[in-house]
């Protein structure tokens, strides 16, 4: 996954990205996310500020600092937050949201979207056949 430290979206869902990270942790289904915005015109997102936001949610996985893009653009990330997942071949299987937001708030009611996804891919090989892409910030490129 594609995230960073200040954008409202992450922010909105930082609870679901840990529970569900830990839950797929539970099923074998290892997670990372990776911070590309530019730090220098997003101080809020720097290295420093990864690792208290790294603590502060008690991740359960890699918070990684792609200091020079080039990782989000070989993933083609659009946004944070970006999902990204993968079947036992490496296959791209999930590209999509973590759940509905409405108004910036979890829209709440059974497992979320990406949960769901990845128990499908790990069961199957395969993702849903219908994925809705993830909304959120702009990845904040270099100028």
């Amino acid at each position: 996954m594609f995230i960073c430290n200040h954008c409202p979206y992450v922010k909105a869902v930082i609870e679901d990205i840990i529970n569900d990270c830990k839950t797929l942790d539970k099923e074998g289904i290892k997670s990372v996310a990776i911070m590309s915005n530019d730090t220098k015109n997003y101080p809020e997102d720097s290295f420093e500020n990864m690792n208290e936001f790294h603590k502060n949610n008690h991740f359960n996985f890699p918070y990684l600092f792609d200091e020079t893009q080039e990782i989000a653009k070989k993933y083609d990330a659009v946004c944070t937050p970006d999902f990204f997942g993968y079947n036992g071949n490496l296959e791209l299987q999930y590209r999509g949201r973590i759940r509905e937001l409405k108004d910036l708030k979890p829209v709440r009611g059974g497992e979320s979207d990406l949960l769901k996804a990845m128990k499908l891919v790990a069961q199957t090989g395969k993702g849903p056949e219908n994925q809705i892409p993830s909304m959120g910030c702009s990845i904040k490129w270099f100028k």
